[in-house]
């Protein structure tokens, strides 16, 4: 069963706000009758839904893993001018979005889905889903260094969680540092390196969960394969 309001969304009939008000002015049916309940719940296998006496077809389920290159934002549009994630995928699909985010400066693996159940499951902070970076920083970093970014550091006043953190090499003056972390907050892994006193030159995100970037050029994209869709849908 799906609400009302967001299978309109999902189907690009309206954000959820302005469904709810068509469905309270009477202008959406479901098979055949006028529903103008907020909160009603429809089977979108079966049941056929009308807006202003035109069908609402369901849009397909899409899943997409994009490697995402520094010097473009993950939203649709920008005010600055800026390169969005959307010029590099042109993928015309309604209510497709980003799961998560990446800044501007950082790159790596990004999904995007209009399936927004799965969206909200994969970033919701209590599935604690792991993501793993790549992160260079300048000079050496000791292990006590690492270890407190393992137990946790401050940032923007509240303690991270535990995290894992691997030296992967020391070469020509930098360091090369895997982490995975258990939460997404804003710009998390810059801010853990600040606590202990280095800037991120270089921030690579390799996985989320086990899903990994694999192959994938700089800007390029490609579709889930069912394998795959199943294994996020079972995180």
């Amino acid at each position: 069963m799906e609400r009302l309001n967001r299978f309109l969304a999902r189907n690009g009939v309206a954000s959820r706000r302005n469904a709810d008000k068509m469905i309270a002015q009477g202008q959406v049916k479901v098979n055949g009758e006028v529903v103008d309940r907020l909160g009603a719940t429809i089977n979108p296998d079966n049941d056929v839904v009308t807006c202003n006496g035109i069908t609402v077809k369901a849009v397909k389920p899409v899943y997409i893993m994009f490697y995402k290159p520094k010097g473009c934002i993950t939203t649709k549009k920008d005010e600055l001018g800026r390169k969005t994630i959307f010029d590099y995928v042109t993928v015309d699909v309604a209510g497709l979005v980003p799961v998560g985010r990446l800044d501007y400066e950082t790159e790596g693996l990004l999904l995007l889905t209009n399936d927004g159940q799965l969206a909200h499951a994969l970033t919701h902070p209590s599935h604690e889903i792991p993501k793993t970076y790549v992160v260079k920083v300048e000079g050496e970093v000791p292990e006590h260094n690492l270890a407190q970014l393992r137990k946790g550091v401050m940032v923007d006043g509240v303690k991270t969680k535990r995290s894992k953190v691997k030296l992967l090499e020391y070469k020509d003056g930098i360091s090369k540092i895997q982490v995975t972390i258990y939460e997404g907050r804003n710009r998390q892994i810059r801010k853990m390196f600040e606590a202990i006193d280095k800037e991120v030159i270089f921030l690579k995100r390799t996985a989320v969960a086990d899903l990994r970037l694999g192959g994938l050029s700089r800007g390029g994209y490609r579709y889930l394969n069912e394998f795959e869709i199943d294994y996020l849908k079972r995180l």
